[in-house]
């Protein structure tokens, strides 16, 4: 007799995800071509738009704040990702070093106390 759980991976219930971070530190994803990867980043986060689930949060820093500044042709996706519930911040020391503070057009300007926490509290976070 076997046990109809083992043998069935489809009978067992997935447990319910946590929460997901997606942590983005430059405008581009991978080493290489910067073009390319700024092109992978883009189509990666107008993806994130139309699958689920879709992680809580996307907390950018270094140079993954010119995203959300004014001009980033990454600003549609992720002012539809805020309006699908998802939460946007931005190192707030990052902004400054950039001197991005009166271009940000999408998310919370915020700081390394809150993005930490956020981090440490996530159940899976995914560096870009």
């Amino acid at each position: 007799m076997t046990d109809q759980t083992f043998s069935n991976p489809a009978a067992v219930p997935s447990p319910p995800l946590g929460q997901i971070v997606l942590a983005v530190s430059s405008d581009g994803m991978g080493r290489g071509d910067d073009e390319l990867g700024r092109l992978l980043l883009r189509n990666h986060l107008h993806v994130l738009t139309e699958v689920h689930p879709k992680p809580d949060v996307l907390i950018f820093y270094n140079g993954g704040v010119k995203l959300a500044a004014e001009g980033s042709p990454a600003l549609e996706d992720l002012r539809l990702l805020v309006d699908q519930g998802v939460q946007v911040l931005l190192c707030g020391t990052c902004i400054g070093h950039f001197e991005l503070q009166d271009k940000v057009a999408v998310g919370e300007v915020s700081n390394m106390y809150a993005i930490t926490e956020t981090m440490l509290q996530a159940d899976k976070v995914v560096n870009l």
